[in-house]
């Protein structure tokens, strides 16, 4: 995952703070210095790095050490708040038209990712009740057009293509017919080169210039590091751009993009693409990337993860369910797999506050837990739908024909009505205001 390294090495640097019962500038500075190696080796751009070090130093080496903080926490304290400004220290939000269609032009490199964003940001802004459309504008690419048809077809947004003919025209048709059909906002999915040339800068100056977008959004691959940074350097200067799309986020990047490019364009970054299915795109929060580079977590991505997976009117139901006791497993098999729908469970587990740290050496196995919840999703569905409603009434001739139906064992099934049991009496619990412990409901943690 992204930022990995980087928040061993801060933590670290950190860690030989936390025993000192006072700062002195030298325990800065030697602290400062691991940092700064830790900047660099994320591929963090060097006089982005040195400006960095120079303000956390200067704010350290003196600074009042509040009651109830440790040195390293005050120091920790103030990296976090000198990151997040360095990020660009709010979310930066699209903007929009105040006459439709407003229009978003998508720029960058080929291989960037820009296709499959444009699509992801469709699906995004289609849960706002918006009706975007999608126009390729990519006409060199081999299968440019139809990798965008697809993509728009699977998140039920409308593409506009022209084939292979003048991006020019073929944008200012888009929008023509944005007008008239009313979608809103327009999404285009330009061209890219495998190397910046003034051919392609041209081409997009004349479709800017044509189609006069409300947003410029250059798409950048964070796993390019350094070279994300000149590309977006470049771009804005040639282009002028209004904010920067970071793709493959998720990857095995050092992650150093996304602490550069706000600082050396001067331009935010919007969002970030953390996986690769189309509804894996985040907003881009400064406080809370630096909360991640940190190792503190981030709890209020993961309340909106939950908050997107899990639908309102049922979790109104599951509760009420839970109150009267009647929670079933037909109950338990939805819930699991409004789980699945938050992604992968390391990176929900890293966004918990002093998990992430503990994390580091337990490598959790996801395909053998997506076949253990296909496997219990098998079980539950092989019973009755009586059998689901009233598992009490599961005896061992039911538990072997459940078994045989579904491809497990006896001791399978045996295992998820165990889980069942502590998942029903964990919520009643909770429900209750009881102090219970908690344990995971949804499956043993795999062994590393």
């Amino acid at each position: 995952m992204a930022f990995e390294g980087l928040t061993d090495k801060l933590q670290n640097a950190f860690r030989k703070l936390s025993s000192k019962g006072k700062l002195t500038e030298a325990d800065v500075k030697t602290a400062m210095r691991e940092v700064r190696m830790a900047l660099l080796e994320a591929d963090v751009n060097f006089v982005v790095v040195k400006d960095f070090v120079k303000k956390v130093t200067e704010r350290a080496v003196g600074a009042d050490i509040l009651a109830s903080l440790t040195p390293g926490q005050q120091v920790i304290k103030i990296v976090n708040e000198e990151l997040t400004a360095l990020m660009g220290g709010q979310n930066a939000r699209l903007t929009y038209s105040p006459q439709p269609p407003t229009i978003y032009m998508l720029c960058g490199l080929q291989g960037a990712g820009k296709t499959t964003m444009a699509g992801k940001l469709g699906n995004l802004i289609k849960k706002n009740d918006k009706k975007p459309l999608l126009v390729a504008c990519d006409v060199y690419r081999p299968a440019a057009i139809k990798q965008l048809q697809v993509v728009g077809g699977q998140v039920g947004v409308e593409v506009f293509e022209r084939g292979q003919g003048d991006p020019v025209q073929i944008a200012k048709e888009a929008v023509e017919y944005a007008r008239y059909y009313g979608r809103d906002p327009v999404i285009i999915d330009t061209a890219g080169r495998l190397h910046i040339d003034e051919k392609l800068m041209q081409e997009l100056r004349d479709v800017r210039d044509t189609v006069k977008p409300k947003e410029i959004l250059l798409v950048v691959d964070a796993m390019t590091g350094q070279d994300a940074v000149t590309v977006a350097k470049t771009f804005n200067d040639e282009l002028g751009v209004d904010g920067v799309i970071l793709t493959k986020l998720d990857g095995d990047t050092r992650g150093g993009a996304a602490i550069s490019v706000r600082a050396v364009t001067g331009k935010p970054i919007k969002f970030a693409g953390v996986g690769e299915k189309l509804s894996d795109i985040e907003p881009f929060h400064p406080d809370r990337m630096a909360s991640r580079i940190l190792g503190m977590g981030d709890v209020l991505s993961l309340i909106e993860k939950a908050q997107d997976s899990f639908d309102e009117q049922q979790a109104g139901k599951l509760v009420a369910k839970v109150r009267t006791n009647s929670f079933t497993l037909e109950d338990y098999l939805d819930q699991m797999r409004q789980i699945s729908k938050m992604g992968s469970i390391t990176d929900v587990l890293k966004m918990i506050p002093g998990l992430g740290s503990k994390l580091k050496d337990v490598e959790i196995d996801e395909d053998k837990v997506a076949k253990a919840q296909k496997k219990n999703e098998a079980i539950i569905l092989s019973m009755t739908r009586m059998e689901r409603r009233n598992p009490d009434i599961l005896n061992a001739s039911r538990k072997r024909r459940i078994a045989a139906g579904s491809g497990a064992t006896v001791q399978e099934v045996n295992l998820l009505l165990k889980q069942f049991d502590q998942a029903r009496s964990m919520m009643k619990n909770v429900m209750g205001g009881g102090r219970r412990k908690m344990r995971i409901p949804f499956g043993r943690m795999p062994k590393s």
